[in-house]
């Protein structure tokens, strides 16, 4: 909860502000203080609270399926090894449904996604003052827990996601190929430069639909979950548990649809136009 000392617009810019270390054009390499000072720093700059929740979470994930991985037995399982066979087969369907090629890389990819943003999601659901109090009693200024409501971590998936498009599409086709495809369809030959244009302009729009959808989408929840938090007691249980319970599927609807959508513009990479 705010304090009576805090109006309701700095409330909001606290929360929505990340932990912010960079090289500030007077204050040297330091922390930001505000997100003034976080845009002064730049390009270079890295949200340490991004980076620190995301890859604490995918190290998470990596211990607890390792961990049920060398204890599975064919006998009768247990309720995390049931959880995780369930979770892998249904992957499994879903990239057998839509990728039709021979690749040992896709499933276990879009396992990875699946999960890992659906944990970073999920950190929406801790109630917002929580750990950012507990950080503020150490020291630290901003503590923002949801990685994937930082376009920055979204953005970067999407570019991974890209960069194995564009590998694939060269590594199927040649960059011969690669380049007829952008270049001769939908019109005839006579149209290339414009179907190079209307081409590229859709593969550009790939990794910014994965990386705004998923970063627009978990926003607004926060958001919602932040303005919660500025009502009376009462009004917060009131409102905050059926949209927490809402949220739910919404969390696990945006880790579904980031990982269908890779495997199909990955499934799209190796066919042949």
């Amino acid at each position: 909860m705010a304090s009576g000392t805090v109006t309701s617009s700095e409330y909001i810019s606290h929360h929505l502000t990340n932990l912010t270390f960079g090289n500030h054009p007077e204050n040297g390499w330091s922390f930001a203080h505000g997100a003034q000072e976080a845009a002064e720093m730049g390009f270079w700059a890295i949200n340490v609270d991004t980076m620190l929740w995301s890859v604490g979470l995918g190290l998470l994930f990596i211990w607890f399926f390792r961990k049920v991985a060398k204890s599975m037995t064919a006998g009768v399982p247990g309720g995390a090894q049931n959880f995780v066979e369930t979770l892998i087969e249904f992957i499994d369907d879903n990239v057998k449904s839509i990728f039709h090629h021979k690749s040992a890389v896709i499933a276990p990819l879009a396992l990875t996604i699946f999960v890992w943003i659906f944990l970073m999601n999920l950190m929406d659901l801790v109630p917002v003052d929580w750990v950012p109090y507990i950080f503020a009693q150490m020291g630290v200024e901003y503590m923002k827990i949801v990685p994937t409501t930082d376009v920055n971590a979204t953005g970067g998936m999407a570019l991974s996601v890209f960069a194995l498009i564009v590998y694939y599409s060269i590594k199927q086709k040649g960059v011969g190929g690669f380049v007829a495809e952008l270049s001769l369809q939908p019109l005839p030959k006579i149209f290339a430069p414009f179907n190079l244009f209307l081409e590229l302009v859709g593969l550009l729009a790939k990794p910014v639909s994965l990386a705004l959808r998923l970063f627009g989408n978990m926003y607004a929840g926060e958001m919602i979950f932040i303005l919660i938090a500025l009502l009376p007691f009462w009004a917060q249980w009131l409102l905050s548990v059926p949209w927490a319970i809402f949220h739910i599927l919404v969390i696990t609807l945006q880790a579904f649809i980031f990982m269908v959508l890779t495997i199909v513009y990955l499934a799209m990479a190796h066919d042949d136009h």
